[in-house]
């Protein structure tokens, strides 16, 4: 069967899975950015100074870089049913804090624990796996990102209408509690409607949980290095929060600081632990994948998502700031750069299953470059009309650069599909801290040449990448050996 045979108008079988899994990142989305077409409003409601409106956009991705790798785990632990189900449930509840705050120290608690909901992309990705072959799956993950990615969009043209339909200084409280409720009650819808594999499949459990496993010893050194830029951004994050707003004390910092080294070699601990085989007893060639290749999509998913994350949380006060337009007029033409998500980002994962892998990639990355570049040297000169298609062009290579990330993800290694996303996911919020505080510190021009720049080293790793291709192999419970297709 081949990709263009998935009929997306039917709920049946695995498009039935498909629909209320992206519905399910949707609202996750939804949830995860509806401050950002609000910005103005909740900074007018609580007095909120520039240094404290651009940290609440950096906090608001900071929990989401460990909860990726913790979702990761339980996922491919308890499966992505009761995963994604709690984690909507659980991830309503900053929604109401951040809805009710009445100063900066709440709000920031609020946006901070908010963050926890952006690991929702992770289960779908293990879901999404589990139910379609090698043959569709990039255009299948496409779909389900790029569709469930709207959300964001959605929450920009959507929720300032909400908020002036309640209106006074109380509208966007309730536009925002709102997407709280949604969060909850379909939590309990999901949960109800989806299996975590076709009837009479295996789900592949990792061996042991607490860390990724790999299969050889050099692997384990590269994950101990791929580990630092995570720790990094946390560590970048509390600069801003001490130095830059003073939201936490020196002291407090330096705490952070030490805790963050402590629990960096914990991790490393742990990691060994997991992994301690590998030195003596390594497992055989067909048992081995290499970890290279998630290496090297961390990197492409730092200058793609992370860069999305960044540009979608800033750009409605960039077009407000550089071309003066009212908040809800700069919220609808900023909603256009994610709205490209609805047909970009599956039209990576398409044309990664007809030209392969690797090849779209590289094509997707360089173009992502070029429109980064391109967005760098819009000033009020430019006309409007030109501005916003610079920046829908750019997102269309950015979201389709996404598609094909996540189109190689799940073939690396089923039984780690979810900590491989995980990984590959936050390394999303890795780069969207780095922008973040990048864009504190310099001009909005600037801020597109660093990711345009930061989109070139990626190419250049991703030359090392490996096209998918043969099969992997997992391992029943009663020890048979599965031979899965990778192509």
């Amino acid at each position: 069967m081949s990709s263009e045979s998935l009929n997306l108008f039917s709920f049946r079988g695995k498009i039935k899975i498909l629909h209320l899994t992206w519905v399910a990142f949707f609202i996750t989305f939804f949830a995860w950015f509806n401050h950002a077409p609000l910005l103005m409003a909740i900074s007018e409601s609580l007095s909120l100074t520039p240094d404290q409106v651009k940290t609440l956009l950096i906090l608001n991705v900071a929990l989401t870089i460990p909860a990726r790798i913790v979702i990761g785990m339980l996922t491919d632990k308890y499966g992505p049913r009761l995963t994604y189900s709690l984690l909507l449930a659980i991830g309503s509840v900053p929604c109401f804090i951040f809805a009710l705050a009445e100063n900066f120290t709440q709000a920031a608690i609020g946006r901070f624990l908010l963050g926890f909901i952006g690991a929702g992309f992770v289960v779908g990705i293990r879901m999404v796996s589990e139910w379609f072959p090698a043959r569709q799956l990039g255009t299948a993950e496409g779909i389900y990102g790029g569709w469930g990615n709207f959300g964001s969009a959605a929450a920009a043209m959507s929720l300032p209408t909400i908020a002036l339909f309640f209106g006074g200084d109380n509208g966007w409280r309730y536009a925002i509690g709102i997407t709280g409720v949604i969060a909850l009650v379909y939590s309990v819808i999901y949960y109800f409607s989806v299996t975590d594999t076709p009837k009479g499949s295996t789900y592949f459990k990792p061996k042991k949980i607490g860390a990724m496993e790999v299969t050889s010893s050099g692997d384990f050194a590269l994950l101990l290095i791929m580990k630092v830029p995570m720790y990094a951004a946390l560590a970048l994050l509390t600069w801003k929060l001490s130095s830059g707003v003073g939201l936490i004390s020196s002291l407090a910092a330096t705490l952070i600081y030490c805790g963050l080294g402590l629990l960096y070699l914990l991790d490393a601990r742990k990691t060994f632990s997991i992994n301690r085989e590998v030195f003596t007893n390594p497992p055989a060639p067909v048992h081995r994948y290499k970890f290279k290749q998630v290496a090297v999509l961390n990197l492409l998913y730092f200058a793609t998502f992370g860069s999305e994350l960044a540009v979608v949380s800033m750009l409605p006060l960039f077009f407000s700031e550089t071309f003066t337009l009212d908040p809800v007029k700069a919220g609808l033409l900023a909603s256009a750069y994610a709205f490209m998500n609805l047909m970009s980002r599956p039209a990576g994962g398409l044309i990664s299953d007809r030209w392969g892998r690797k090849s779209t990639l590289l094509v997707l990355t360089a173009g992502l470059a070029l429109g980064y570049f391109t967005m760098s040297l819009i000033d009020a000169e430019w006309p409007l009309y030109l501005a916003v298609a610079a920046a829908m062009a750019c997102s269309f290579f950015v979201q389709a650069g996404e598609g094909a990330v996540f189109a190689v993800v799940p073939l690396i290694k089923r039984r780690l599909t979810g900590q491989i996303a995980g990984m590959t996911g936050a390394y999303g919020n890795v780069g969207a801290v780095f922008y973040l505080t990048m864009l504190s510190l310099v001009s909005y021009q600037t801020f597109f040449m660093v990711i345009g720049i930061t989109a070139l080293l990626g190419f250049v790793a991703l030359l090392l990448l490996e096209e998918p291709e043969g099969q992997m192999a997992e391992v029943h419970p009663d020890g048979s050996v599965s031979m899965i297709d990778v192509a």
